[in-house]
C-alpha cells in the first residue's frame, strides 16, 4: 500500500478496520444498513495508482451504486474539504433543473412487478441478476420492457419502452418535457458519482446492464445516434470517459465524432474486426458467460486515447519502418548523380535550398538533376515558374543527345547525330512518366499534395523529389506580404516532407546589398527574404559563379563553386565545382 497516496489515506482514514491487499482495500460496507439490508456486506475499493479506476469503490451485496471518493464523502455526510481533488470554486450549475412536483416513481414500482420469468431468464442470459434490474428499476407494462431514465434530482419524469422482441419498436411514456435530448441519459446519476474518476458511456440500455452487473460505472444513451446532444459540459468533472457502441459503421463514427468533442480525456474501446456487425456488449455477456468481465476487462485495458498523439506503438512501428526504408534501396536511389553533391549530403533528403546569381545556372543544375533521377526511375514533380514546360524538354533533349537547339531545329543532321537524336528522344520519353512538370501559377499546398500522391501511387515509389524553381515566385493567394508568403510556404513543405516522405530541390533568390551587388561570400544571410529559410532548410546551398554571367568569358572558365553554408546534419564548406557544359544545358562536376 503507497501511505503517501492520498486517496488510500483518505479511505483507511474513514474505514479504519478495512484490509489492503494487492492494491484492493476491502472493509464492511457502511452503506447496508443505510439501505435496510439485513446482511451488512462487502465494501471494495480499487487503490492501483495506474488503474483508471483508483479510487472506485463498489459494495458487492449491491446495496447502492459505487463511485470515486466525492461520492463516498456524499453518501457518508463527510465533510468534503477532506476529500483529496475536492474543489470548493467548482460550478454544477450546468446541472440545474427546475423538475415537477409529479413524477413517475410509483408506477415504477408497479411495472418491476410485472415482470415475467422469462423476461428475468433473457437477462440472466447475459448475467444480469435480479438485484441489478431492481437497482436500475426496470419494469414490463405487459407488452414492453420499462427503462426508467432517473433524473439527477432521484426522481422519474420520463421512460423509454422497448420490445423486448424487436428493439427498433420504442417509444417514450411520461412527462413530455422530458423527451427532449437532454434528459435521455440512462442512470444520469452517475455523472455525480464519478466525479474525479472514470466513467464509461455505452449504446443502449442492455448494455448498461451489463457493465452495472460488474459494478462498473457507467451512463447509457439510447442510440449512439444519440451522442451529439451529450454536451461536453455534463462530463465537465469527469477525469477519463471510456466509449463502447455497437459494432456498425454508424455507431463507431457518431463515437469518434463524439470524442474528437470531448477530447483527450476519450478512450474507444473497439471491437476486433472478426466482431460480427451488430455486435454489443449483451451478446459478448451471452456468449462469454463467466469470463465475460475477463473480456470486459481486457476491451477496457486495449482502448484507443482518442489524442492529438499516435500511440506509442505507432510510433515504434513507424520508426522501425522508416529505419527498414532508409536502409533499402528506394531510399539510396535518392541521389543526384553528382558524386561530391551526394557525398556533402547523404544524397537528396529533405528541404534542400540553393540559392544563386542570376544567369548562374540553378535551373539548368536542378533540371540536369531532376532528370537524371527520373532516369533512375525517381519520381520527381517540376514545379516550374520560370521557363516553361517546352523549354524543359527542349533542353533536357539537348543535354541527352548532344546536339545544340539550334542544330536539333535545323533539320540538317548526319546520321550519326540523326541516332544520338533518336536515342535522346527515346530516353526522354520513357523518362517523362517519372517527370511531370507543373506550371500552374494557381498551385496551393493541398494541390501538391495531391499531385505527390497520384505519382507515388502510379510509380508505386516510397519516396518523391519536388522541385521548385523558384521560392519567391510561388503563388501567394491570401498572404498579404511576399515575406509572409514565403514563410507560409515552407511550413507547407515541412508539413508535406515529413507526412508524404518527400524531398524537395528549391531555388531561391540572393538579396542584392546596399551597393545593388551581390554578396561574392556564400552566407545564410545572403538569400533573398531568407525569413524562415535557417529554420526549415535541411541544406542550404550557395551556387557561386567564377565568371561574369552578364560578360562574354571563354566556355572552359565558366566555373560555379557551390557551397553548403548550413545544414541540419552535415558541415557546411564547399561542395564543390561544376562546370558549364555549354551549349548543352548541364553542368559537369569537375576532379580534385
Amino acid at each position: 500500500m503507497d501511505h503517501t497516496d492520498p486517496v488510500t489515506v483518505f479511505y483507511k482514514e474513514q474505514l479504519p478496520e478495512a484490509e489492503v491487499k494487492n492494491n484492493i482495500l476491502t472493509a464492511q460496507c457502511p452503506f447496508c444498513k443505510q439501505n435496510n439490508r439485513e446482511e451488512q456486506g462487502v465494501l471494495v475499493v480499487f487503490l492501483n495508482q495506474e488503474s483508471y479506476f483508483h479510487g472506485y469503490y463498489r459494495c458487492l451485496n449491491h446495496c447502492s451504486p459505487g463511485g470515486f471518493p466525492l461520492h463516498f464523502a456524499r453518501q457518508l455526510h463527510i465533510d468534503l474539504r477532506l476529500v483529496p481533488g475536492f474543489d470548493p470554486d467548482r460550478d454544477y450549475a450546468v446541472s440545474r433543473v427546475d423538475y415537477p412536483v409529479k413524477n413517475l416513481n410509483h408506477e415504477l414500482l408497479d411495472f418491476m412487478s410485472k415482470m415475467t420469468d422469462d423476461l428475468n431468464s433473457r437477462f440472466a442470459a447475459a448475467g444480469i441478476s435480479g438485484e441489478i434490474l431492481r437497482q436500475m428499476k426496470v419494469g414490463y407494462n405487459g407488452r414492453y420492457l420499462v427503462y426508467p431514465y432517473i433524473q439527477e434530482d432521484g426522481n422519474c419524469y420520463s421512460t423509454r419502452c422497448v420490445h423486448p422482441d424487436s428493439p427498433d419498436d420504442t417509444f417514450w411514456y411520461g412527462d413530455e418535457s422530458f423527451f427532449s435530448e437532454q434528459f435521455r441519459i440512462f442512470n444520469v446519476e452517475e455523472l455525480l458519482r464519478c466525479e474525479n474518476g472514470s466513467l464509461i458511456i455505452v449504446e443502449g440500455e442492455d448494455n448498461l446492464l451489463t457493465l452495472k452487473q460488474l459494478g462498473l460505472p457507467a451512463i447509457a444513451m439510447p442510440t449512439a445516434a444519440e451522442f451529439v446532444h451529450l454536451k461536453r459540459e455534463r462530463l465537465a468533472w469527469i477525469n477519463t470517459v471510456f466509449i463502447s457502441v455497437n459494432h456498425t459503421p454508424e455507431s463507431e463514427t457518431a463515437a469518434r465524432k463524439f470524442a474528437s468533442r470531448l477530447g483527450y480525456k476519450v478512450r474507444l474501446i473497439s471491437w476486433p474486426d472478426s466482431a460480427p456487425r451488430h455486435y454489443n456488449l449483451t451478446q459478448l455477456a451471452r456468449e462469454k458467460g463467466g469470463e465475460f468481465q475477463k473480456e470486459v476487462f481486457s476491451l477496457i485495458r486495449a482502448a484507443r486515447s482518442f489524442s492529438p498523439f499516435s500511440s506509442p506503438e505507432r510510433e515504434f512501428l513507424h520508426f522501425q519502418e522508416q529505419l527498414a526504408l532508409e536502409a533499402g534501396k528506394s531510399y539510396q536511389t535518392m541521389a543526384s548523380g553528382f558524386t561530391k553533391l551526394d557525398t556533402a549530403l547523404g544524397g537528396i533528403h529533405g528541404i534542400n535550398i540553393m540559392g544563386g546569381l542570376p544567369k548562374a545556372g540553378k535551373s539548368c543544375f536542378f533540371i540536369q538533376t531532376a532528370t537524371e533521377m527520373a532516369r533512375r526511375k525517381v519520381p520527381v514533380i517540376y514545379y516550374d515558374f520560370e521557363n516553361g514546360r517546352q523549354k524543359i524538354y527542349q533542353r533536357t533533349l539537348c543535354r541527352l543527345s548532344r546536339l545544340t537547339t539550334s542544330r536539333i531545329k535545323s533539320g540538317r543532321l548526319t546520321d550519326e547525330e540523326n541516332n544520338r537524336l533518336q536515342t535522346a528522344r527515346t530516353e526522354l520519353n520513357n523518362l517523362l512518366p517519372w517527370f511531370r512538370v507543373v506550371t500552374d501559377r494557381k498551385l496551393t499546398p493541398n494541390l501538391m499534395r495531391s499531385h505527390i500522391d497520384f505519382l507515388r501511387h502510379e510509380t508505386n515509389s516510397d519516396y518523391t523529389l519536388v522541385v521548385i524553381d523558384s521560392l519567391h515566385k510561388l503563388p501567394f493567394k491570401d498572404f498579404s506580404e511576399r515575406r509572409t508568403g514565403i514563410d507560409a510556404w515552407l511550413r507547407q513543405l515541412e508539413a508535406i516532407r515529413d507526412e508524404l516522405r518527400v524531398s524537395f530541390l528549391v531555388i531561391s533568390e540572393l538579396t542584392r546589398g546596399e551597393d545593388g551587388q551581390y554578396d561574392s561570400q556564400p552566407q545564410l544571410g545572403a538569400f533573398k527574404g531568407s525569413g524562415d529559410i535557417e529554420y526549415s532548410a535541411d541544406n542550404a546551398m550557395v551556387l557561386l559563379p567564377q565568371w561574369d554571367p552578364f560578360g562574354s568569358d571563354p566556355v572552359d572558365r565558366r566555373h560555379n563553386d557551390l557551397w553548403l553554408v548550413a545544414s541540419r546534419e552535415h558541415g557546411p564548406g564547399m561542395i564543390g565545382s561544376y562546370r558549364l557544359d555549354y551549349p548543352y544545358w548541364g553542368f559537369t562536376e569537375e576532379e580534385g
